[in-house]
């Protein structure tokens, strides 16, 4: 067969290709440009301290990444960072929120953080997600959940993974906290991930601990734990709504008289219980109106300067704590100690007390080496 008598049956044929569009290329010509660019507008230490200053929320964010990296260097500068941003810091309310899972708390703040922002408050919410045990990984949609307060030009959302730390917060909360009253916030919201055994860190880092809570969901006394509803400063029944308003009224009765039988707080503050509608913000100026008078009691009795203090100082040892636990494991000849010994214990030759006691004695005459 002849080229011509192939080129006629190929047009005859119903398998006949016609040619396509031509393809853009798997990759952008112009990345290698704009990776320079990029690369070229990298900030400096000084960029950082004055976009901060100046409430760049773009820079705000890259900073509060800075702190939460694990690289080494990064570490560095967002530490520079935070020391130049001290001295701005300190004047915000910090208010932590908590609650049950499904209470509604990225609709609550939403809610009363649009109500504050249009009273001419300026706010940051350090909203933190759960990290995955298996995956490592972690959903961080409080920002798909707040559309109106994400668009708010005087609002400013920042979703965190907990990392594996415990507590409910991020590791780097509280040093975002002073960025972001560096940046000029002065009403702080840090979200927690959730009514837990190990919550109450996050009392150590707010003035005001909020907790929001469903009237329709059991035993409302039975089911929170003894140790959040003594921390809390303020019981928010959220959803009172339509046919819930009966129900949330009752349970607000319930609580305020299970809060009688707690001890007085160091604060001198008698916690009350309210009602509110995220979806109708009905409550909500009520529930913002007890937070600004507690915020005028505490400072007139003194208990918000001294309870910064305690902060600063419980802040200094978790510091500690944090940077030898870095020290440790950071090591590469004690990683590999630290596999070797692991695979022993897993293996029954030795008891995990003799492993860990060997790790450590070996930390300290190492320390004790490098010191002489």
């Amino acid at each position: 067969m002849n080229s011509d008598t192939a080129h006629n049956n190929n047009q005859d044929s119903s398998l006949n290709v016609n040619q396509g569009v031509n393809q853009p290329p798997a990759t952008n010509p112009n990345a290698k440009e704009i990776i320079r660019k990029r690369k070229r507008k990298q900030l400096s230490l000084d960029d950082y301290i004055n976009g901060i200053q100046k409430g760049d929320r773009f820079i705000l964010s890259q900073a509060i990444t800075l702190i939460e990296s694990t690289n080494p260097a990064s570490r560095e500068k967002a530490q520079k960072i935070i020391e130049a941003c001290l001295p701005y810091s300190g004047k915000s309310k910090r208010i932590g929120i908590t609650g049950v899972p499904g209470v509604g708390k990225s609709t609550f703040i939403e809610a009363l953080g649009t109500y504050i922002t249009s009273h001419d408050h300026n706010l940051a919410v350090l909203a933190i997600d759960p990290t995955s045990e298996r995956s490592q990984g972690s959903i961080l949609g409080d920002k798909t959940r707040m559309e109106a307060l994400t668009t708010n030009p005087n609002a400013f959302i920042r979703p965190s993974a907990t990392a594996g730390s415990l507590g409910g917060v991020a590791n780097k909360t509280r040093e975002s906290v002073i960025l972001c009253e560096a940046a000029g916030y002065d009403t702080i919201f840090i979200e927690t991930v959730g009514v837990g055994q190990s919550e109450t860190a996050v009392q150590s880092m707010v003035d005001f601990f909020l907790l929001l809570m469903l009237a329709d969901a059991g035993d409302e006394l039975q089911g929170i734990k003894r140790g959040i509803m003594e921390m809390a400063d303020a019981i928010i029944i959220n959803k009172a709504d339509g046919n819930n308003k009966e129900i949330a009224n009752r349970a607000r009765q319930e609580y305020k008289n299970a809060l009688h039988l707690f001890p007085a707080k160091p604060s001198g503050w008698t916690p009350d219980v309210l009602t509110c509608s995220s979806k109708t913000k009905e409550g909500i100026e009520e529930i913002w109106n007890l937070t600004e008078k507690y915020f005028s009691h505490i400072c007139n009795n003194g208990f918000f300067e001294n309870n910064r203090k305690k902060q600063a100082r419980n802040w200094m040892y978790e510091n500690i704590n944090d940077n030898l636990k870095q020290n440790f494991y950071n090591n590469t000849a004690r990683k590999e100690k630290i596999k070797s010994l692991e695979n022993k214990v897993l293996n029954g030759d030795i008891s995990s007390f003799s492993a860990a006691k060997t790790l450590l004695n070996d930390y300290f005459n190492t320390q004790d080496s490098s010191a002489q």
